[in-house]
Order: C-alpha cells, then sequence, then structure tokens
C-alpha cells in the first residue's frame, strides 16, 4: 500500500515541476523580447546621437572655412582630419558605425558631389514614430531608418 501512495505522489510532484518549468519559460520568453525590444530601443537612440554628431561635424566644417569661401566635405575623412588649416582641426574624434547596422553610415552627397549628411543603411522599421529635432537645426522622420537623413543645410539654403 505504501508503494501506491509513492507513485501518485511522484506522478503529482512530475505535473509540479512540468507546470513551473512551463511558467520559468513564458516568464523568460517575455523577458528576451523585452530586453530584445530596450536593446533595439538604445541603437535608435544612439543611432540618433551618432547621427546629430555628423550633422553637427558637417556644420563646423562648412562654417569654419579659411578665407570665407564655405564649402562641404569631399570624404567623412576630412571631418577626422581637416587639413585645410596650418594645425589639425578635428570636427569628429572618429568615424563611427551605424549602431544598428554595424557598417559605415552612408554619405548623402549634393549634386557638386560634397557631403551634406549621413544615413543608416538599414530598412528596418524604427520604433520612434515622432519628428526628432537635431542640435544642428533640421528634423528626422521616416518610415524606415535609412529615411533618417541627418543633414546639414545653411541657414537660407534651398
Amino acid at each position: 500500500m505504501q508503494a501506491g501512495k509513492l507513485r501518485r505522489a511522484a506522478g503529482f510532484t512530475y505535473l509540479i515541476m512540468l507546470a513551473a518549468l512551463a511558467i520559468f519559460g513564458i516568464g523568460l520568453a517575455a523577458l528576451g523580447q523585452t530586453w530584445s525590444e530596450v536593446s533595439r530601443r538604445e541603437r535608435e537612440q544612439e543611432l540618433l546621437q551618432v547621427g546629430a554628431a555628423y550633422a553637427t561635424a558637417i556644420a563646423a566644417y562648412y562654417r569654419q572655412a579659411p578665407g570665407g569661401t564655405h564649402r562641404y566635405p569631399l570624404s567623412l575623412d576630412e571631418l577626422v582630419d581637416d587639413t585645410r588649416f596650418v594645425g589639425t582641426v578635428r570636427h569628429l574624434r572618429r568615424l563611427y558605425l551605424d549602431p544598428v547596422t554595424r557598417a559605415p553610415l552612408e554619405p548623402l552627397r549634393d549634386s557638386a558631389g560634397f557631403i551634406v549628411g549621413v544615413r543608416s543603411t538599414s530598412s528596418a522599421r524604427p520604433l520612434r514614430r515622432m519628428r526628432y529635432q537635431l542640435p544642428s537645426g533640421g528634423s528626422v522622420a521616416g518610415e524606415r531608418y535609412a529615411d533618417w537623413q541627418f543633414v546639414y543645410a545653411p541657414p537660407g539654403a534651398p
């Protein structure tokens, strides 16, 4: 009679352990989704900061022209090492990667081939739906990260 009670108790313990494991698995799945969304939000915020840094650097490059001849850079490297002056001028400390794709940001060029801004190459949809105001002027919005263009336009420019 004792053996029968032990078998029923072992079966009951097995069911409790399966239920606990299922609840634990559901909790971990929910935590994983939340962590993934938090990570994505952080990368998106970092993209906004990096893009704004590029737009600010392009604005500084454009405004700090020797001889009063304002022009945009021909390459992103000129933002790190501006050789137009006697000493080295750095508008950016280094070239930053796109936080979303971990690849270099794509330069945006005007009709003359000068770089007026940068953008991500990611076709993913952003979590942020509101327009973001850049410190250098202008704003960023779009349905995809690739639509977010971090551009400097001087006042009075079309």
